[in-house]
């Protein structure tokens, strides 16, 4: 029989195995400790202030009547990118998600769902595509529904379009791009018009500073009326046009320069120092 001592390489695979071995068990200690303090966090995350477990917004949604329309204006006009698309929802589940509050309010009313708008997702009569559309700092999302023997991007929707919605209206909502600060503002919305009206969106119009009457007055109106430039504080320094979309949307297109800029860079300084905190 051979002394260890007299072999040495029995030695040094002896000392390799203690070695691993202490290490596997000091990594097994180390990763419960890691796993013990992320449970920790993480219950403490759940019984923080709702704000403080949110990561911001992720997406706005529009419903559209024509999805190919819609879809052209925000990526080929406006240069969004396609993230990917979906179609075809159908289902108890989807229909239960979306539009149970819809149904309900039909029930109280004693009406069939359909007359105030709600489809019918439940049985697959009508169905639901989406479209998620990435810009910059926002996610688009397009949505339309439609009967179940129209195709997917059909210009036909399965309710009727609201028409002449005023921004005045609770609960209207609008969508608003950021234009680039070294960007001629009034000359952007001259191009979107005109791009607009070349592909057929005459419902692409935005409104001026001074008043007018008729759209052969607002065509008509200098191109420096396309903006209006806010001096007055808090807001100086902010300048924006509402404008409709091609679905008859809402939009806002605005600029944040000088003391308006700082005034939000400060805010989402100090909000994300209280988040860190």
């Amino acid at each position: 029989m051979t002394d260890a001592a007299d072999n040495p390489t029995d030695m040094d695979r002896r000392a390799l195995l203690q070695t691993a071995g202490a290490a596997v068990v000091t990594g097994l200690v180390a990763g419960t400790a890691i796993d013990a303090r992320a449970a920790t966090q993480d219950a403490e995350r759940d019984e923080a202030p709702l704000g403080a477990r949110l990561q911001g917004v992720q997406h706005f949604g529009l419903t559209v009547q024509n999805m190919e329309r819609a879809y052209q204006f925000y990526t080929e006009v406006l240069g969004g990118t396609e993230v990917f698309r979906h179609g075809d929802f159908q289902g108890d589940g989807v229909q239960n998600t979306l539009l149970a509050d819809q149904e309900i309010e039909a029930n109280a009313r004693g009406v069939n769902p359909r007359t105030i708008g709600v489809p019918d997702l439940r049985s697959g009569a009508q169905r639901l595509d989406v479209r998620f559309i990435q810009f910059d700092n926002m996610v688009l999302e397009l949505l339309q529904y439609r009967e179940a023997d129209q195709p997917m991007g059909s210009a036909k929707s399965f309710a009727e379009p609201v028409e002449h919605m005023s921004p005045a209206f609770p609960r209207m909502m609008h969508i608003c791009f950021y234009v680039r600060d070294d960007v001629d503002f009034n000359k952007f919305i001259a191009d979107l018009e005109a791009e607009s009206a070349r592909r057929g969106m005459t419902q692409v119009r935005a409104n001026r500073t001074i008043r007018v009457m008729t759209e052969a007055d607002r065509k008509a109106a200098p191109r420096n009326t396309n903006t209006n430039r806010v001096t007055a504080e808090p807001s100086n320094g902010w300048e924006l046009i509402y404008c409709k979309g091609p679905e008859g949307e809402q939009l806002e297109f605005v600029k944040a320069l000088g003391p308006v800029k700082k005034r939000f860079s400060e805010a989402l300084a100090k909000r994300q120092q209280k988040i860190v905190r």
